[in-house]
């Protein structure tokens, strides 16, 4: 999506509320760089006003199992830990990520004091019970190495209701060899494992004050605690006088020896060193992004383990497009939304050749190219479907070998502006059809006009419809409604101006006034950060704007599509290839679809919108988030 950030958030959110899985993002870091004059008090005070109005629509648009990893470095991080600490609420912060971005022999600056080698990712989630995917490593018994030779019969007492045995020393022997099935593995109880399992805790309340009664150097044998196939664990008392900590030998896990193929799971480390792939990246995609370009192997690892083959993937901060190129060949949805002109420059052309497979770079050697039955269980599109291409199988197939699509959105004009006399208006670049889906949006209803009942242009349930006219509404135009309405439709209707009469004539239909109704609610007549919404159908030029509208039309990514083209497998020459250039819409909305055929443009080529420079504010401080 081409369009200021918090804008295509918020055009977001009706459609992909509570959908996201994984929301990535790298913003501005405000380190000065991007001020022709750094002021830190103010410029500080903006960055984190700017930051905290896009994480509370980001936490919006996760679901509740969602999580999100924010990338910045230590001129905010703190400060954008209490601020997310706000937003997303203390108890839901996971860790932060810790990554290597430079070598200490990396050079920045001769005049530097410090040296900055290390730049964090801050993970939050949505609510509790979101939990990531754990590293995972096949099942051994390695560290099943110790084996107890018991060489007495031991004294048995009772301790906490289990059956225990005390060895002194002489009655018992640990020999370390070879692991196995019938081995034991030596842990330390210690620290938090003395609250954090049952094991730990039964050393914590019956053998670390035990030394005066059985001496140093005591094993014993506990029956009833564990999962073990043994059925009982052994322990070993303090050592040496004064000392309190031991170990406990535990057995190999029931449900490991079930299931030799069972995978176990480890921590997930918050340390990663990636500086000579921080120093390698710089070409990754094929496109030289110098300044903060991040590597795809960076994206896998979050991607990893934050989300799962089919979910969608967002990155508001887009960049260079990594996280679009890293979520596609991971078998990931996605969105990404970026204003600068790299956009154009970068990302397209990236994404085309993610498509069409001659990306090899980045992770595209150690991923899996997904078979049909591994994409998302949505329809695969037809070919009839705009900028569709038939891209060769790669069922099965290791390594990245192309397929799937995407879609590429901008942000349509102000739906509102001013006249010469300082009155609101209809901004004349929207025709009928683009001012019907824009006013639905705004009212939160899916524009999808009925086929045979033109007042039924959107709706927000199966019986409440939208209206959108720009005609004086008659008493009599209202009757005629109503006498089509069934008795359990209700019906907004949004209109220019209407009769008196009209007002409150029926309980079932409510009419209101374009555009008194919509102002108070955003900041119209500017294209950067306002929260207008388009989300509309291709437009059909009304014969009496054709000058504005098809001048616009030409330089704004092709918005017609052209029919001849629909359905061609061939679309080397499509305008339309490997992306469908429109306004905003509604529905699927610019989101990565690696299940279906899609358009892929050999060329790299791509005509873009071109900037309103009289209305697109150019204020600094928001120009960081363009």
């Amino acid at each position: 999506m081409y369009g200021d950030n918090l804008l295509a958030l918020k055009a977001l959110e009706q459609d992909f509320a509570g959908k996201i899985k994984c929301i990535y993002i790298d913003p501005p870091y405000n380190t000065g760089n991007a001020f022709e004059h750094y002021d830190d008090g103010l410029e500080h005070s903006i960055w984190l006003s700017l930051m905290r109005d896009r994480l509370v629509v980001l936490k919006n648009l996760l679901s509740p199992d969602g999580l999100i990893c924010c990338h910045i470095d230590d001129s905010e991080g703190h400060y954008l830990k209490v601020l997310m600490d706000e937003i997303f609420e203390r108890s839901n912060y996971l860790t932060t990520l810790y990554i290597q971005v430079r070598y200490p022999e990396k050079t920045l600056k001769q005049d530097m004091d410090y040296h900055k080698e290390i730049e964090q990712i801050h993970v939050y989630r949505k609510k509790y019970g979101a939990k990531p995917n754990l590293n995972e490593k096949q099942g051994s018994f390695d560290k099943f190495n110790f084996y107890v030779e018991e060489l007495g019969a031991g004294t048995e007492t009772t301790l906490g209701g289990k059956k225990v045995f005390i060895f002194k020393k002489g009655e018992y022997r640990i020999v370390q060899k070879e692991g196995s099935a019938l081995g034991l593995k030596e842990i330390w109880a210690t620290g938090t494992i003395l609250d954090g399992n049952s094991s730990g805790r039964f050393f914590r309340d019956y053998f670390s004050g035990r030394v005066e009664q059985d001496g140093l150097g005591v094993l014993y044998k506990v029956y009833g605690i564990g999962d073990d196939s043994f059925g009982y664990r052994y322990f070993t008392g303090p050592q040496r006088t004064g000392a309190t900590k031991g170990k406990y030998y535990q057995g190999v896990p029931k449900s490991q020896l079930e299931n030799p193929e069972l995978k176990q799971t480890t921590p997930i480390e918050n340390f990663y060193d990636l500086a000579g792939s921080f120093g390698n990246c710089r070409t990754e995609g094929s496109v030289d992004f110098r300044g903060g370009k991040k590597p795809e192997i960076l994206i896998h690892r979050i991607l990893s383990h934050f989300s799962n083959p089919g979910d969608i993937v967002l990155d508001s901060f887009l960049g260079s497009g990594t996280t679009a190129a890293v979520a596609h060949k991971m078998n990931r949805r996605w969105i990404g939304i970026e204003l600068g002109e790299h956009c154009h420059t970068h990302c397209l052309p990236r994404l085309r050749k993610v498509v069409d497979g001659t990306d090899q770079g980045g992770i595209s050697k150690i991923v899996h190219t997904p078979g049909s039955s591994q994409v998302r269980n949505e329809p695969t599109p037809s070919p009839s479907q705009e900028g569709n291409k038939k891209v060769p199988s790669s069922e099965g197939k290791q390594g990245w070998v192309g397929g799937g699509g995407f879609k590429y959105y901008y942000l349509a004009p102000s739906l509102l502006k001013k006249d010469k006399h300082d009155n609101w208006i209809i901004d004349e670049r929207y025709n009928a059809d683009m001012l019907a889906a824009a006013m639905a949006k705004h009212e939160g209803f899916r524009y999808c006009p009925d086929e045979h009942i033109y007042w039924k242009q959107g709706r927000s349930t199966e019986k409440d419809y939208i209206f959108i006219t720009t005609q004086f509404v008659t008493v009599q135009f209202l009757d005629k409604i109503r006498e089509e309405m069934k008795p359990d439709e209700s019906l907004l209707i949004c209109c220019k101006s209407f009769q008196e009469a009209c007002e409150n004539r029926y309980t079932n239909i409510t009419i209101k006034k374009i555009p008194k109704m919509l102002l108070g609610r955003c900041e119209f007549g500017k294209e950067d950060y306002s929260l207008n919404i388009v989300n509309l159908p291709e437009p059909t030029p009304d014969p009496s704007q054709e000058g504005n509208l098809k001048k616009e039309t030409s330089q704004e990514g092709n918005l017609k599509k052209n029919p001849s083209q629909e359905g061609n497998s061939n679309t080397e020459n499509s305008p339309l290839s490997g992306n469908t250039e429109s306004p905003l819409l509604g529905g699927d909305l610019g989101v990565g679809n690696t299940g279906g055929d899609a358009g892929v443009d050999k060329s790299g080529k791509g005509k873009k919108p071109q900037k309103d420079n009289n209305s697109r504010s150019h204020n600094k401080q928001r120009k960081l988030f363009e």
